[in-house]
């Protein structure tokens, strides 16, 4: 069943805190639209122990994301940490059970960005950020990424790609930089107008 108030679905897997504060940060942006809300989501960890479960509501954040939130969504923002280059494997077995949703064509012509963190500016992040497009795209989903009219784009030191918000997750810089947090509110503030616009048509 349809929701009655729109909103932004912010999926991300965070495993020490950094996707978590990116997405926490781009629900900002969301919000700043009027007429438009973010619902933040995760998905549980993958064990190499089949007999070890989740549980059923995590222990702090955010609550596991169910396909009803992914169905109903206006746009979509995920994010996870950069595994050799790639999403983590927690995200990916989450989207390889969204088929059904495929089918039915329910992602069709909606927005879609993506955001990342890694422990270096070289450690993958665009190609993770690349590699989680793929499936949105299989969807049919419309990627949005950040323009260069974002100044911080122009002079960050830290994260930032236009293909979508990224941190640099360091010992030495574990807090979001002032441009990455300016670049993930921009990127949520797009995608909230997208999904306006194209709600609109």
């Amino acid at each position: 069943m349809p929701e009655k108030n729109p909103y932004i679905l912010v999926l991300y897997y965070s495993r020490y805190g950094a996707t978590a504060a990116m997405a926490q940060q781009i629900a900002r942006g969301i919000e700043q639209v009027s007429g438009m809300e973010a619902r933040l989501r995760t998905v549980p960890a993958i064990s190499a122990d089949c007999e070890a479960t989740a549980p059923a509501v995590p222990a702090d954040g955010a609550i596991y994301c169910t396909l009803d939130d992914l169905q109903h969504c206006a746009g979509l923002a995920l994010g996870s940490p950069t595994r050799f280059g790639n999403m983590a494997a927690a995200m990916k077995y989450f989207l390889d059970g969204t088929a059904g949703l495929w089918a039915s064509g329910a992602l069709v012509n909606k927005p879609g960005a993506v955001f990342t963190s890694t422990s270096s500016l070289h450690g993958g992040q665009e190609t993770t950020l690349l590699s989680m497009m793929l499936p949105l795209m299989h969807h049919g989903m419309l990627i949005t990424g950040i323009p260069y009219t974002e100044e911080s784009l122009h002079h960050t030191r830290t994260g930032g790609t236009p293909y979508g918000a990224s941190h640099l997750a360091n010992k030495e810089n574990t807090q979001l930089s002032d441009d990455e947090v300016k670049l993930c509110q921009a990127l949520g503030k797009r995608l909230a107008t997208l999904a306006i616009a194209l709600g609109k048509k």
